[in-house]
């Protein structure tokens, strides 16, 4: 169930966390530059890499907390509960 729901949060964080940098990410022209070179592209990269990646981490963090909590309240619904047989001295007809 914990696997489960950490691969899940992973796959989830992985369609959020996208859109999530186009808006969010370092960019643009600074101010008085020419238009030549409008990012660094090698540090965008690393930028979008490393917070995708967090993002990940995050996501099956959040989904394996879930699937333990799930795991453990499925558990003890599964349990019969069980009635206890009298005691051997208690019996009265």
């Amino acid at each position: 169930m914990i696997l489960t729901a950490a691969l899940l949060g992973v796959a989830v964080a992985s369609f959020v966390v996208p859109p999530a940098l186009s808006w969010a990410a370092p960019g643009g022209l600074p101010e008085n530059t020419e238009s030549r070179a409008l990012v660094q592209i090698p540090e965008v990269i690393r930028y979008a890499t490393a917070k995708l990646i967090y993002g990940q981490a995050v996501g099956g963090g959040i989904g394996a907390a879930i699937g333990l909590i799930l795991g453990i309240v499925m558990s003890f619904k599964r349990r019969p509960v069980r009635a206890q047989p009298p005691a051997p001295g208690n019996m009265s007809s």
